[in-house]
This record gives C-alpha cells, sequence and structure tokens, in this order.
C-alpha cells in the first residue's frame, strides 16, 4: 500500500511536527541570546581598551569612537544580507563581464611605465632600480602598482599599495613607504581589431598622505594628490599607439607642492604572438614647487612577454624597461624596471 507524499511545508503544520518545531524554535533563541551576550561582552571590553587607549583615558574620545564603532558593526549584518541576496546577480556575472567589456577593445599589451587605456583586472607587482646623481641606487618596491578590478561595465578600478623605498644607504633620504593611490578609469569610446582598433579612456586618480617621512607623491609639505587623465589608443595592425596626459594637483599649498603636467607615450610592435617590444616617452613639467619652470623627459625601450595561461583564467606577463634621461635636469638616470602581472 503506497501513502501519499506530503510536503515539508505541510508536514511543519501537522500536529506530529509540533514539538520538534517548538524544540526549533527554542534553539534559535538559545543561540540568539548567546549571541546577544557575546556581542555585550565585546562592546564592553572594547569600551575599556578605547578609554585605555585615549589620551589620559579620555571617556568621552572612546565613546565617540564607540558610537562609530557600534554603526559600522550595526551594519554589517545588512551588508552581508545584501551581498548574499544579490551574489546570483552580481558575483556570478562578475567574469562575463569583465569579459564582454574586454571583448569590446584592443588587445594590446599593458606597456612598461605608461598606464595603458585599456580596462584589465589583473594583480601587477613592478620593482625599479633609480641611479640617483649622487650614485647611491635606490630601489622602489612594488612600484605604486596592486590590484586592478573591472567592477562595472566599461569601468576599472586600481587599489595601488603603497611603495616601499630603500635609498641604499643616500644619507639625504630615509627608507620608508609611499602613499596608498587609487585610479578609477572610465572607457569612453573603444572598438576592437576587427571594428577600428582604438580607444578613448577618462582617468581619474588620487593619492592619500600616508607616506613616512618624505616619500609621498609630492616633493613639499605632505598633501594628497587629485590627477584627471585622459589617455588614448590606436592601433595599425601589429603597431599601436597608447598614451596618457594628465595634471597632479596637490590638495594644499600648490605654490610648495607644485603641480604636474604628465604626458607618456608608448610606440609598441608585437614581432611574434606573445612578444611585445616598445619604446616609451615619459615626460613631466613642473608647475611651481621645489622643481617649478623644469621639465623631465625619459626615453624608455622596454618589451613585454605574454600573457602566458597559467589555468583556464589566470594568465602571466613578464617584462622589463630601462630609463634613459634626456633632459638636463634628473634626479635619476639609467634606471632599470621590472614588472610583472597575473591578468585573471
Amino acid at each position: 500500500m503506497k501513502f501519499p507524499t506530503i510536503p515539508l511545508s505541510l508536514a511543519l503544520l501537522t500536529p506530529s511536527s509540533t514539538v520538534p518545531l517548538a524544540g526549533l524554535i527554542a534553539g534559535v533563541q538559545a543561540r540568539a541570546t548567546v549571541a546577544q551576550n557575546l556581542r555585550t561582552h565585546r562592546v564592553t571590553r572594547l569600551m575599556q581598551c578605547l578609554k585605555h587607549f585615549c589620551i589620559g583615558g579620555n571617556a568621552n574620545k572612546a565613546k565617540s569612537v564607540l558610537r562609530a564603532a557600534i554603526l559600522f558593526l550595526s551594519a554589517v549584518p545588512f551588508s552581508c544580507s545584501t551581498l548574499a541576496f544579490g551574489q546570483d546577480g552580481y558575483f556570478s556575472n562578475w567574469f562575463n563581464r569583465v569579459d564582454k567589456t574586454q571583448s569590446e577593445q584592443p588587445h594590446w599589451m599593458t606597456p612598461v611605465a605608461t598606464t595603458t587605456p585599456r580596462l584589465e583586472e589583473e594583480f601587477r607587482y613592478d620593482h625599479d632600480w633609480l641611479q640617483h646623481v649622487d650614485g647611491y641606487t635606490w630601489n622602489e618596491y612594488d612600484g605604486a602598482k596592486g590590484l586592478e578590478l573591472i567592477p562595472w561595465y566599461k569601468t576599472e578600478l586600481i587599489i595601488q599599495t603603497p611603495p616601499y623605498y630603500n635609498y641604499g644607504g643616500d644619507p639625504s633620504e630615509t627608507n620608508g613607504s609611499g602613499d596608498i593611490a587609487f585610479l578609477v578609469k572610465y572607457r569612453i569610446l573603444s572598438r576592437n581589431e576587427q571594428h577600428g582598433n582604438y580607444i578613448l579612456t577618462a582617468f581619474l586618480g588620487w593619492s592619500i598622505p600616508t607616506g613616512t617621512y618624505s616619500n609621498g607623491q609630492v616633493t613639499g609639505a605632505n598633501s594628497a594628490t587629485i590627477t584627471p587623465t585622459v589617455a588614448y589608443g590606436k592601433g595599425y595592425g601589429n603597431l599601436d599607439v597608447q598614451g596618457t596626459f594628465g595634471v597632479q594637483n596637490p590638495t594644499t599649498n600648490e605654490l610648495v607642492n607644485g603641480r604636474n603636467y604628465l604626458w607618456n607615450n608608448t610606440l609598441q610592435y608585437r614581432v611574434v604572438k606573445k612578444l611585445w617590444p616598445e619604446i616609451e616617452f615619459n615626460t613631466t613639467h613642473y608647475q611651481d614647487g621645489e622643481h617649478a619652470g623644469k621639465a623631465l623627459n625619459y626615453i624608455t625601450p622596454g618589451i613585454v612577454a605574454g600573457r602566458f595561461m597559467l589555468t583556464k583564467r589566470v594568465g602571466m606577463s613578464i617584462g622589463g624597461g630601462f630609463q634613459i634621461a634626456t633632459t638636463q635636469f634628473y634626479r635619476n638616470n639609467h634606471n632599470g624596471i621590472f614588472t610583472i602581472r597575473f591578468p585573471f
């Protein structure tokens, strides 16, 4: 004899399921009580730590910081639930969005020094060896690179981790970290190799003066910077030209920190499928500040090899360049650049 199957939603409403359901509710309530007690304990401990940490044990300062912390912590459950709800849409379609965005632009290689107008999703690390005029070799670890993401269609976000400077014993400088910086790209128009082979992109970069000693992006007093930039590129078969023009503006004391005009252009030619030799022209014009009225230009021959696929999604490109100053003014000359990228 076969018995009809009762749906789970109906079974929970039957008298026989009353005891298990009541037990389930009691268990949920018990866990909620434990969680509440734990949060109360943590807030109390946080208050004690803040009172100890604030200068002079000022409880008012501790309360102000605590209010901000509570507001942040109270927002976390809502944010997590929101992300979980939208996960099937936003995050599950992440790589589809990346692939669609990149399919509509040229597939050139990112130059050694010039920031490409193309939108990339990758992790990048650079190392620079700078030959100072006093004979010291400066090492710049990370080269102000980092994580590059395409979180929205036609849009890229770059999180530039602070570089670390080692001045090789130069007594005029102090080793330390540089500023953290961010860059947003918005691609205005583009066509891939089959439909025109060109691109035009707007950048907005900004830095936060987190650098130690005098290792920030400006040479005067510590200051944040804002750098609007226009980037462009055009391809002709295996040859492509990529360039940027931007203005780096300090947010404070422009006369001391100076305004810089940054112009970079790259000629790149693919000789085989994965080999991209290039020559770059990297120019900076200084207005106000320590180097007011001066100009600095480097010619940078280089080469990048890639993209070599490591997995179905992750690739690798590796390259380097050599900077040669062509102006009378320079602080460093005959500089080496190493770069490695992991696009995904």
